[in-house]
């Protein structure tokens, strides 16, 4: 069982690469958390996967909260394993999302971190990719899932091919520690009305139900995980975040980009 999380569209991807090459059923995070109480029972031969991007150099807010409140059971033997998408690097997240895996008594068997272009739009010094170095980046991580699948499949064990970045701990504990307190929020979110075409997606997209209406309105509702996916989405780039303009990116969007 594969459990996923994605904003852009970067780690479904690559969770989408994995349920192939393995033959294991992918569950989208949010729709497990509507539920209420979560339970996940495994047989004897699964594999249990997650795969998420990498927000402020740590896991984002939803996975964390759905690891929390979920209840597992799964044999000793199972393979568990997690990916990480990250635009250039992601610290310590894996040291940090082990720690969550632990308190809920699993373990992690491997782990990857995975290249991808560029989505935080959040950060003054963070930029999203030329449309070029999109395609390098895309055209690399293709390569690599290729190799991370067939580690999975087999179940290999002790394999953690991360990309921490020069200073790890500053990145996840500093910047990030800072990131995840005070950005993750909806409270910098606005709309062009003018540009906005009343078309509903962002709404649907929300993984927590945090929109409402059009031209949308955000709730408050507490729960906002900052995936940027209404901002990215948006096909008019009516929604923006905070005072800075900036680009969009979608996995696979661009046209001149064949799949």
């Amino acid at each position: 069982m594969i459990f996923y999380f994605s904003g852009t569209g970067n780690t479904k991807w690559a969770a989408e690469q994995l349920a192939a090459a393995t033959g294991e059923e992918l569950v989208y995070i949010p729709d497990m958390l509507r539920r209420g109480i979560v339970k996940v029972t495994l047989s004897e031969n699964e594999r249990l996967g997650f795969c998420f991007p990498t927000h402020g150099w740590q896991p984002p807010r939803i996975v964390r909260e759905f690891v929390r409140q979920t209840t597992f059971h799964v044999p000793t033997s199972t393979f568990i394993y997690a990916l990480t998408t990250c635009g250039d690097n992601m610290g310590e997240l894996m040291t940090i999302f082990e720690k969550e895996l632990k308190a809920k008594g699993l373990w992690l068997d491997t782990s990857f971190a995975v290249v991808m272009p560029e989505s935080n739009v959040c950060f003054s010094f963070l930029h999203l990719d030329t449309p070029e170095k999109e395609q390098l980046k895309i055209a690399a991580a293709e390569v690599r899932m290729k190799h991370v699948s067939e580690v999975i499949k087999n179940q290999r064990k002790g394999v953690h091919e991360l990309v921490k970045g020069a200073i790890p701990r500053t990145y996840s504990y500093i910047i990030g520690g800072y990131y995840n307190k005070h950005l993750i929020s909806d409270e910098k979110f606005w709309v062009d009305a003018e540009a906005c075409i009343k078309c509903g997606l962002c709404a649907r997209l929300c993984p927590v139900d945090d929109i409402e209406g059009a031209p949308p309105v955000w709730i408050h509702n507490g729960r906002c995980t900052n995936c940027l996916a209404c901002y990215h989405h948006c096909p008019r780039h009516a929604i923006h975040w905070g005072k800075m303009k900036r680009g969009q990116y979608v996995f696979n969007r661009r046209e001149d980009r064949k799949s």
